[in-house]
């Protein structure tokens, strides 16, 4: 089963770090201010995305995006 880890962006310019099994179901539910977490500050926009293996590796890369508290050093991440 494949799994994705991917960033958002707020109107304010905040970001979110996600992982999921199926995107555009999540993407949906954030769209629609399921989390709340993000309905704060709604609408967002998915700034980039990666599929990865599993859910377990992209759990932990959503981990460590979070524990950078650095979208560059993120944005760093999917560019290589």
């Amino acid at each position: 089963m494949g799994a994705y880890v991917y960033v958002l962006r707020s109107r304010s310019g905040r970001f979110y770090y996600g992982s999921t099994t199926d995107l555009s179901r999540r993407l949906e539910e954030h769209r629609r201010c399921h989390t709340y977490t993000t309905s704060r500050d709604a609408p967002w926009t998915l700034v980039v995305s990666r599929e990865l293996v599993s859910l377990t590796e992209a759990r932990a890369l959503e981990r460590q995006f979070k524990k950078w508290k650095n979208p560059q050093r993120v944005f760093a991440w999917f560019g290589r």
